[in-house]
């Protein structure tokens, strides 16, 4: 076992270490603008591990302890997509121009996708909620009426 975890972990430090060489041939090139990098590189866990992360598994601990058994799949799915979501919208909505340009990645509006998208997302999660709640249900009658 343990030469298996040293045949997976060289390979993953040698990734890290040519990535780590990338970025600093990538910043060296940027010159001064190269604090705008930092900021991405440093600030995208920052925001994910100070924000996201710790408000997605407080309200995942908060419906594990309070929502019925068969609301809580559901709900926790669509509390992760939420944050998912969230996070990839955040480098658009925080500047209009905020990732390199893309066909058709600045023509639409950002915050309307978003609204959309976790609207979609939580009318499912609510519907399966639903059908699990009847699934439940019926389950029940049928075991009482035996």
């Amino acid at each position: 076992m343990r030469i298996a975890r040293i045949v997976l972990v060289l390979p993953g430090l040698a990734a890290l270490a040519w990535g780590a060489v990338l970025f600093g041939q990538f910043v060296q090139a940027m010159g001064p603008s190269s604090i705008v990098a930092w900021g991405w590189l440093v600030g995208g866990p920052v925001v994910h591990d100070g924000l996201v992360a710790p408000a997605v598994g407080l309200t995942g601990l908060v419906i594990t302890r309070v929502v019925p058994r068969a609301w809580r799949g559901p709900l926790l799915v669509g509390t992760a997509l939420s944050g998912v979501l969230g996070l990839l919208s955040v480098a658009l909505l925080w500047r209009r121009y905020g990732a390199p340009p893309s066909p058709g990645l600045h023509d639409a509006d950002t915050a309307t996708g978003l609204l959309v998208a976790l609207a979609v997302v939580w009318v499912l999660a609510l519907l399966a909620g639903a059908v699990n709640t009847w699934r439940n249900s019926r389950r029940t009658r049928a075991e009482t009426a035996q």
